[in-house]
């Protein structure tokens, strides 16, 4: 897999490490599967899936093509084998330590090495290393994994369990299993078993790599570097080092950074494990920063064990200095809650991550990278990995660190009650301490939540009335066992200060501080638009401090469509096949509905799924451009979704083949560090400027009115003074001041800002609803290529207003620095290609608009 192509090359073969005592081998190739005991061995990947391997044969269609996805749904009812033959050879075999690590299996296996069992595994989140010494031989070796069922486990552990648990998105019908909704008693990705975005797809195998280490002396476990204190004059830091060592003694432990040794100890060892902590300073640091506040820098630092002066073991980890933590204080509203970075408070933009993929093994370093990227381009500093899926790789924290994006870390469990058990919480104790270790290095962690949606759910949702009030009790003990005892504990003792919130959303940490909303504490998820149906306006009155939910649907693109939908029969947004890609049970409804309200409802099938994304978009700007008018009492705005784990309809602003929505463009235009936001209200318009700079500046507003053939009708210029990370008030009109007699249904202004003539930011304002609005039908867009130093643009002009315009290859990837843009008449725009690359015949390029 690309995504270890990296290590890969590093360990192609038996390799010595950098104290030379230690080697490893990877085991990713040569695998073979099986149904369980019976059938014929076959090539499988690893990482991988039973699945993807299943398909790669030709022995199940592609779930995510049509509605095959019901086709498969007996795969998880059984068990399957992984078998591999390796020869470890000698060096690794003279070594005193030999370990076998699965950095993830998922879920339930058994594992044989040489036909003796050398363990179980039980959590998809969890590494899991097994003591091979005395149990490898020379020459051939023969592994075998034995994934069992996990539906079949999950019934089991329901069973002992003795109740059901609540756990609404869990398609347990559509898999096969009635009302048996098993997937909360498993510690699996609950988005697996279904989603209303996503498909259930209940997966096994071997999804992250496995290696296969020996080593001798010493090794170092684990390097974390604490820090306790964090100014730009002076970071005081503590390098946290774990060490295994065979001989006990005399040694030196150091950190260093390059050639400078930081601190140094002399420690006497005992036999086994070590841990040692190594205070030091460095003096003004180059500190990380957010994306649009910064250089988000990254710090390489290594720890040595050192005995008579010889380095027997040696660890190297990259970390930003920041002091990064969550601000909860009271105020005359509340209780505030926002991010502090390095002393500056930062209104959050950005949005909430889901997998990126229903295999996971098929999110590569590249997917990931550019997914981070995208949120980066436009102009997100901060991202949410939402617990309904996976503490992700590496690789996304990596690019995250790398691009200056925060990140709020949910732990997996979303929407659903959980076992409070003995076993089970030992279980998830292992999982947090794996993944919390495992992250904490990375400076863009800045919260750790305990779930998705579990209080609010259990507040409101319904679920008490379903059980006696014994139950009841039990089934709220255990999940303040979990939530409010064993996981704000371990992150107390393991995160290195970062902070702990028990549940998105809640109004306060205390148990039973449930969400209010619109809130004046802790955080909201705001879905009166959508499941409410309330119009677009409502984001403006629904503002809490902290709005970490909030959300619009749309399709995606038709080149999307045409990967799972057959062109003609398909093509109908309530056929068969586009409804299995509408996992939302009032999706298709309320798209049309909402689109009544503005728009003229197109009966053109292309032109529909164009004008659900232009609805999706006039959505995600309203939300951007309410919460961040209401800065600084509101300080966070997240939307649901960036991205897709399959072709669908959904919330999501990318797509599953990360092209672009046209809300991405939206969220991009709406996040810029600098804006201006014109707010209508039933008898006027006030006019906003946003700034989240770290200075102010003077600037000039200026309004423009205009007619959609693009006649100016009249200016209005002010001069104001823009305050530093602020929002405020430059001018407010009566509507009918602002039309000065002109017809509202032929009307429009060009709002813009400009600093010393320097254009930060351009609004338009339009006084009607777009249905009822006089557009020219044909407004006469024209595109031209141009070729500039080796780039490429289209030019693109247009004789009369038209209303997000689409600029598009039919059948072909066209990606544009900028799409669904608004044309005003008089004004050309120049649009960079991003691909296709090279030579571009814009001749080929073809529009959509609103008025088609």
């Amino acid at each position: 897999m690309k995504r270890y192509c990296l290590l890969l090359l590093l360990l192609l073969s038996v390799l010595p490490l950098a104290a030379r005592n230690e080697t490893c081998l990877v085991l990713n190739a040569g695998w073979r599967f099986r149904h369980d005991r019976v059938g014929e061995w076959r090539a499988a990947t690893v990482p991988g899936t039973v699945h993807t391997d299943l398909m790669a044969h030709g022995l199940i269609p592609d779930p995510f093509y049509r509605d095959n996805e019901r086709l498969v749904q007996w795969v998880d009812k059984v068990n399957w084998e992984y078998s591999l033959s390796f020869e470890p050879g000698d060096s690794l075999l003279a070594h005193d330590h030999q370990e076998l690590t699965f950095a993830g299996i998922d879920t339930y296996a058994t594992i044989f090495l040489n036909d003796e069992k050398i363990g179980e595994t039980c959590n998809m989140f969890r590494s899991w290393t097994f003591d091979v010494k005395g149990r490898l031989r020379t020459g051939e070796n023969r592994l075998l994994v034995r994934l069992h069922s996990p539906t079949a486990r999950g019934q089991e552990e329901m069973e002992r369990y003795g109740l059901p648990l609540p756990a609404s998105n869990d398609y347990s019908l559509a898999g096969g299993m009635g009302d048996a909704r098993v997937s909360v008693y498993t510690r699996k990705a609950p988005y697996h078993y279904g989603w209303d975005w996503g498909p259930r797809l209940v997966t096994s195998g071997i999804w992250r790599p496995v290696t296969l280490a020996g080593w001798d002396g010493a090794r170092i476990d684990d390097l974390f570097i604490r820090q306790p204190e964090v100014s730009a004059r002076r970071a005081r830091l503590e390098a946290e080092i774990t060490w295994q060592v065979d001989e006990a003694g005399p040694l030196v432990i150091e950190v260093a950074r390059g050639n400078e040794v930081l601190a140094r100890r002399s420690v006497e060892a005992i036999r086994g494990e070590n841990r040692v902590a190594l205070p030091f300073a460095l003096k003004h640091p180059r500190l990380w920063w957010s994306n649009g506040l910064g250089e988000p820098f990254m710090y390489e630092f290594t720890a040595r064990v050192k005995r008579d002066g010889k380095v027997i073991a040696s660890r190297r980890v990259s970390t930003g200095i920041r002091s990064l933590r969550l601000v909860r204080e009271r105020d005359a509203a509340g209780e505030s809650f926002y991010f502090e970075l390095n002393g500056v408070p930062l209104f959050a933009k950005g949005g909430n991550v889901i997998p990126g993929d229903s295999f996971l093994p098929r999110v590569t370093r590249e997917r990931h990278e550019r997914l981070v990227r995208d949120a980066a381009l436009a102009g997100m500093n901060m991202l949410r990995v939402w617990g309904g899926g996976v503490y992700e790789d590496d690789a996304f924290y990596e690019a995250c660190d790398r691009l200056g994006i925060m990140v709020w870390q949910d732990f997996m469990f979303a929407c659903a009650m959980y076992p409070g058990d003995a076993a089970f919480l030992d279980n998830v104790r292992q999982e947090v301490v794996d993944n919390v270790k495992r992250l904490r290095n990375h400076p863009c962690i800045a919260l750790w939540c305990g779930n998705n949606e579990v209080d609010v759910a259990w507040a409101r949702w319904g679920w008490q009335g379903g059980y006696a009030s014994g139950e009841r009790e039990r089934v709220f003990k255990d999940y303040v066992a979990l939530a409010h005892e064993l996981l704000p504990r371990l992150v107390d003792s393991l995160a290195g200060g970062v902070g702990y919130w028990p549940s998105s959303p809640m109004s306060g940490d205390a148990v039973g501080a449930h969400e209010t909303r619109p809130g004046t504490s802790g955080d909201n998820h705001y879905w009166g638009v959508w499941h409410e149906s309330r119009p677009f306006e409502e984001f403006e009155e629904n503002v809490g401090r902290f709005m970490s939910e909030y959300g619009f649907q749309s399709f995606p693109e038709l080149l999307t469509v045409g990967s799972y939908a057959l062109p003609g029969e398909d093509y109908d947004i309530e056929s068969d096949v586009m409804k299995a890609h509408q996992r939302s049970a009032i999706g298709n409804r309320q798209v049309r509905h909402y689109m009544e309200r503005d728009y003229v409802v197109p009966g053109d099938f292309e032109q529909f799924l164009y004008m659900s994304q232009v609805l999706q978009a006039k959505a995600t700007r309203a939300a951007f451009h309410a919460h961040r008018r209401n800065m600084p009492y509101c300080m966070g705005s997240l939307v649901w979704q960036l991205n897709d784990c399959w072709p669908v309809a959904s919330w999501s602003t990318i797509d599953y083949y990360h092209r672009w929505k046209a809300a991405h463009y939206a969220a991009r235009d709406a996040c810029k560090p600098v804006i201006v936001s014109p707010r209508k209200m039933n008898d006027g318009v006030e006019l906003w400027v946003v700034n989240d700079l770290q200075h102010g500046f003077p600037a000039t507003c200026r309004v423009e009115l205009k007619d959609f053939a693009g006649r100016t009708l009249g200016t209005r210029e002010m001069r104001c003074s823009v305050k530093a990370n602020a929002s405020g008030r430059v001018a407010a009109w009566s509507r009918e001041e602002l039309l000065d007699g002109a017809d509202a249904r032929e009307t429009f202004a060009v709002i813009t800002l400009l600093r010393d003539g320097e254009l930060l930011d351009e609004q338009h304002l339009y006084f009607t609803a777009m249905k009822e609005a006089r557009l020219p039908a044909d407004p006469r867009v024209t595109v031209e290529g141009v070729e500039r130093e080796g780039r490429h643009y289209l030019r693109v002009a247009a004789d009369a207003l038209a209303l997000d315009v689409l600029f598009y290859l039919p059948g072909e990837e066209l990606h544009l620095s900028d799409n669904y843009i608004d044309l005003v008449p008089g004004q050309s725009r120049e649009i960079e290609i991003i691909r296709p690359t090279g030579d571009f015949d814009a001749s080929r390029v073809r529009v959509r608009h609103v008025a088609m």
